[in-house]
This record gives C-alpha cells, structure tokens and sequence, in this order.
C-alpha cells in the first residue's frame, strides 16, 4: 500500500485545536488496543504452550508478540504522561481484535474458553487466523498513519508509529508461518515481504461455537479498560 503523505495544516487556533483532539482519540483508542492485546496474549501463550508443546520457536515468537505490545501500550502511555493529561475512556467498540473475535467465535474475548480452544484443533487454528488478520489490519492501518500530517506533526507520535511499523510484520508472520506449515488457509496472507496481500476477514458462524463461555445473566459491566490500567480518572472536555 502507498501512503498518501498529507502536508501539515497550517496552526490556527481551530486547527491547532483539531489537531490536538485527533491525536487525543487517535492515542487513546491504541492504548486501548494495545493494552487489550498485551493481556489477552497471555492467555494464548497458554494455549500455545498446550497445543503445541513440541515447537519452542512458535512460542518464542508469541512471547515476544506479546512483549511489543506491552512496549506499545507504555509508549502511548508516555505520550499522555508527559503532557500531564489522561487518555479519553474507550471500549471494546473500538478494539480491532474484540471485533474480529466476535465475528469469527460470536463472543467477546473476556467469553472466549481458551481451555477448549486449545483442546480443539481446529478452533485453534482458527484463533490465530484472527490474531493474523487483527495483525495485518493494523498494519495497512499504521502505513496510512505514516502519512497523515497531523502524526506527522508531532514528533513524538510519528516516532511511536514508525516502532508500531517496524515491530508490525512480527505480529501476524509467526501465525501465518504456523498455518502454512500446516497447509492451512491463512485468509488474507501477505507476501514474502510481509506485506498483507488481502482484506478478507474471518466469517462468524450462525450459531455460538462451544469455544464461547455462556455469560450468566446478571453479569458485571464491561470494566473501563483505563481502571484496569492504572488510570485512576478520565480527563473529560469542558463543557
């Protein structure tokens, strides 16, 4: 994909004041995301360990998935902290993994029986079919961010997104390796370049796959991710 590199707008005050708020939802909505994948990867290095006990490369490359997006998540994290702000409160609407989850399995990843999963080859392989496609996406995602002019602008989010970028193809080539090595459809494979070569997502079944957990009724709320992460408040916009 070839991004098309906008020119910094010239700082007036609106435009300095749309800047600022883009770049705001912008950061929050990938501490979001990397937050939720750096936790969630836990449970799959579990699974990983379970079904695939016989193949320490694979699971080296997961562990160390799992450790950039912890890096990623503490950048963005950083970028707010130095401004002496919070980041805005987000959800799973705006999780690209959650998504692509519920698409393919019917559930939310907090449903999501890894147990089974693992004990079940077929639904783990489908598991990191989605992790591969969720990869790619933000990929092709970052590459636009690249040349967007308002990244640009701020050297410190441009620099964030070019280690996003460079870190990017060893989050989605250790899956798609892994089902290539098995003859395995991959659904949107990149090339040898790693560049993603397709946007075809997983197809969610009819019926909710036995690898869910069924919620009780009653069930808590959705928990604000910023509380989970050490945020103790939400900066809110004056009103």
């Amino acid at each position: 994909m070839t991004a098309i590199t906008a020119s910094p707008l010239p700082r007036t005050g609106l435009t300095s004041a749309l800047r600022d708020r883009y770049l705001d939802i912008l950061a929050s909505v990938y501490l979001y995301n990397e937050h939720r994948g750096y936790t969630s990867l836990d449970r799959v290095i579990a699974a990983v360990r379970r079904c695939c006990p016989d193949e320490p490369e694979f699971l080296a490359e997961v562990v160390r998935h799992r450790a950039d997006e912890a890096k990623h998540y503490h950048m963005f994290r950083r970028w707010f902290e130095r401004q002496g702000r919070m980041p805005l409160a987000m959800d799973r609407r705006v999780g690209h993994i959650d998504r692509f989850i519920l698409r393919t399995f019917g559930c939310t990843i907090d449903e999501l029986d890894t147990d089974r999963i693992a004990a079940t080859p077929a639904e783990f392989e489908q598991l990191c079919r989605v992790i591969m496609l969720t990869e790619q996406r933000g990929y092709r995602q970052v590459e636009v961010l690249l040349g967007n002019g308002w990244v640009r602008s701020d050297p410190v989010m441009r620099r964030i997104f070019e280690i996003v970028h460079r870190d990017e193809p060893g989050h989605f080539l250790p899956y798609q390796r892994w089902l290539e090595r098995r003859g395995r459809a991959t659904a949107g494979s990149s090339g040898r370049d790693g560049r993603p070569a397709g946007r075809r997502a997983a197809r969610a079944g009819a019926a909710r796959p036995a690898g869910c957990r069924t919620r009780r009724r009653g069930a808590g709320r959705w928990r604000p991710w910023a509380a989970s992460a050490g945020y103790a408040a939400i900066e809110r916009p004056a009103t």
